[in-house]
């Protein structure tokens, strides 16, 4: 029996209307005894009109609706109440109800009943949560295509494939005797995994790609002191954000700004001029700068007429990066290697085209994809025993060694889908949500 939880639902902010939401076997009666209207023998959804009442006083006049199990988000049976959008008002209904029976949700535990009760499986899941968080119209389509399960189906016949091959091995080890059993052979199990890998692979290649419209990009501008780095994030957020001036070093820590380029968020960040220093201050910016290089995607090295400074080239070459140009107009010898642009004039039209051809940035497909940290590691995962399985059949090592890397690549699939360990997932997935869902 699940005990009646509730939370708010929507934003704890004033507003013409708030939402609080009960799940639980009890929760009609938990509602019941502060409701103007009893629910304790509602037998379908229905929409009620009353009051909250805390005894004989009214807290708010509301709408309230049922969801009798299985048929709510949750599978149990589901309240939710519709009042004003004060949060005085929700605050006072919800410790209402925790007084007379409820207890409050922690994060995601609706969803993680939804999941638990067999209404969603974990990408679904995963999916609300990706929903809430996108930034972009392409991440939010994304996100809907996983949580109307296509991204699941899409998967379930490599499980089932993996899981036949393993059968097949794993009755054939076990009962050798039996003249009717298919006997699988070495090229049959080496076919099979090379399908199968194959298909893996294909996968890992569109999450990684998909992946950057739904968690952005980190983009670093870096170059020496006063080659234009701080006009190049103003052209960029078409905005006067990080101050300019003639005076080198006048960027002393990292400025930041977020842009949408193509459906992907950019997080742009406009670092301090790398050089010699002596001044406190302005080393512990060109530190920070530093820094800010290592957890970058993607380096925009910017360079001005005086060309390319070898030293700093050397903190950028082993990153994925673009050679800029700025101040075009006074260059004289252009390279193919470099794209050109004047920040000052809002003339970066070209560096942002090498960008999205860098960072495959280009229409979203909208096809199904696991495109999340948990999901592209777990097909990684998969990937890597297969491949151990592979090697060990063109070595000729023993068929159960061969299993056993099968059989990681299934409880990998297992995992993937969410239906293997479903209360250890349960704690780690859902803790990342919000508390109303």
């Amino acid at each position: 029996m699940f005990e009646t939880i509730v939370a708010l639902a929507t934003a704890p902010a004033k507003s013409a209307l708030a939402i609080i939401r009960l799940s639980g076997d009890d929760c009609f009666d938990v509602v019941s005894k502060c409701f103007s209207k009893d629910l304790r023998n509602v037998k379908e959804r229905t929409v009620h009109f009353g009051f909250v009442k805390d005894g004989e006083k009214n807290i708010d006049q509301v709408v309230l609706l049922t969801y009798v199990s299985p048929h709510s988000f949750t599978g149990e049976n589901a309240v939710e109440i519709i009042c004003h959008g004060s949060l005085l008002i929700a605050n006072q209904i919800i410790a209402l109800l925790l007084k007379n029976g409820a207890r409050m949700a922690t994060n995601g535990e609706f969803s993680s009943r939804a999941y638990l009760n067999g209404k969603i499986d974990l990408i679904q899941a995963e999916a609300i949560n990706d929903i809430i968080n996108a930034t972009t119209d392409e991440a939010k389509e994304l996100s809907l295509v996983a949580l109307e399960g296509k991204t699941s189906k899409m998967f379930k016949p490599i499980k089932e494939k993996i899981a036949e091959i393993l059968s097949q091995i794993e009755v054939n080890i076990d009962y050798p005797e039996y003249e009717d059993i298919e006997e699988v052979n070495r090229e049959k199990v080496e076919t099979t995994c090379k399908e199968i890998l194959s298909d893996i692979n294909s996968l890992i290649e569109q999450g990684e790609k998909d992946r950057v419209y739904r968690e952005g990009l980190n983009v670093a501008i870096v170059g020496k002191p006063n080659v234009g780095k701080s006009s190049l994030l103003n052209a960029f957020l078409k905005e006067d954000k990080a101050i300019v001036t003639d005076i080198a070093g006048t960027t002393r820590d990292v400025v930041e700004g977020e842009i949408n380029m193509g459906g992907v968020p950019i997080r742009l960040y406009d670092t301090a001029g790398l050089h010699e220093s002596k001044d406190m201050i302005e080393q512990i910016g060109i530190n920070k700068a530093k820094e800010t290089i290592k957890k970058a995607d993607l380096i925009l090295f910017l360079v001005d007429e005086t060309g390319i400074d070898n030293d700093l080239y050397t903190l950028i070459k082993d990153k994925k990066h673009i050679i800029v140009r700025n101040k075009s107009d006074l260059v004289t010898n252009r390279k193919e290697n470099e794209i050109y642009i004047s920040a000052k004039k809002n003339d970066i039209d070209a560096l942002i085209n090498k960008i999205k051809e860098v960072m495959n940035i280009g229409e979203v497909s909208l096809k199904p994809s696991f495109n999340n940290t948990r999901q592209l590691g777990l097909l990684k995962s998969i990937a890597k025993n297969l491949e151990t399985a592979l090697k060990d059949v063109k070595d000729n090592q023993p068929i159960d060694l061969v299993a056993t890397s099968i059989m990681l690549a299934y409880n990998g699939a297992l995992d993937l889908l969410g239906e293997n360990n479903k209360n250890d997932l349960t704690t780690e997935i859902f803790s990342r949500f919000c508390v109303g869902k």
